[in-house]
């Protein structure tokens, strides 16, 4: 959904292709129609915001449309990454970039759901046990229950440091203790400062204030999906969403 009154831009077409299509696509009462144009032109169209990837099907007689509806034949959504449906549904929640969520995971676990450190960090965003216990995750083995908890206590700690994405990684790795020991900044130890590295390179941009932060959503076409791209570059081609600045 669009954050701060932003709308999303969205390509325009001719009214009259847009009713052909409509005629093609099964009616909803009601319902809003979501549109969608890829890099390459075609668009997709659904009753519902696509968050997650999702199989598209052609339209007869349009061949740059694509809807998540059959309009031949039934079919099953394209199953998603393993643990991504989880990651962009907490991320939304808790009004996080996947990006970070996912880096995050990479970095502390490697996306292992069963790994467990030195230290007694468990699962897959590698949840101490006296924080799986303050956010209520009784198994932290288990992936939905360890993401629900990690991006949960991300954005605690996003929201004590005002948006600083740099201030909040270093405080999920060494606690918020340390970084305020140190006047509110990075402390000065090697695994801190590697680790806010790491999941900063691989989150992408967006580790300073949130008011500098500004999140693009886009939709790529692969292999019969639709696939949601959020980024902090503005799509070159297609239409895109400003999730949140």
């Amino acid at each position: 959904m669009p954050i701060d009154g932003e709308v999303p831009q969205i390509s325009v077409f001719p009214v009259a292709a847009l009713a052909v299509v409509l005629t093609l696509v099964p009616a909803v009462a009601g319902a809003q129609i979501y549109a969608w144009r890829d890099a390459s032109g075609t668009l997709v169209l659904s009753d519902r915001e696509l968050n997650a990837p999702t199989k598209i099907y052609e339209v007869p007689g349009a061949p740059s449309y694509r809807t998540t509806t059959a309009t031949t034949a039934d079919g099953r959504p394209a199953a998603a990454p393993r643990f991504d449906d989880i990651v962009v549904a907490h991320a939304q929640r808790h009004a996080l970039r996947p990006e970070l969520v996912r880096a995050v995971i990479q970095v502390e676990s490697g996306y292992n759901p069963a790994a467990t450190s030195p230290k007694g960090a468990m699962g897959l965003m590698q949840l101490m046990p006296a924080t799986a216990r303050e956010l209520g995750v009784r198994n932290p083995y288990d992936p939905e229950e360890n993401i629900r908890g990690g991006t949960a206590y991300l954005r605690q700690l996003l929201d004590r440091y005002e948006g600083n994405e740099q201030l909040a990684l270093a405080a999920y790795n060494a606690g918020s203790g340390a970084v305020d020991r140190y006047g509110r900044s990075v402390p000065p130890y090697r695994e801190t400062r590697d680790y806010v590295k790491k999941v900063g390179l691989k989150a992408g941009a967006g580790t300073g204030s949130r008011n500098k932060v500004v999140i693009y959503k886009s939709i790529e076409i692969i292999d019969g999906r639709a696939i949601p791209r959020y980024s902090t570059r503005r799509p070159a081609g297609g239409t895109f969403e400003i999730i949140r600045r």
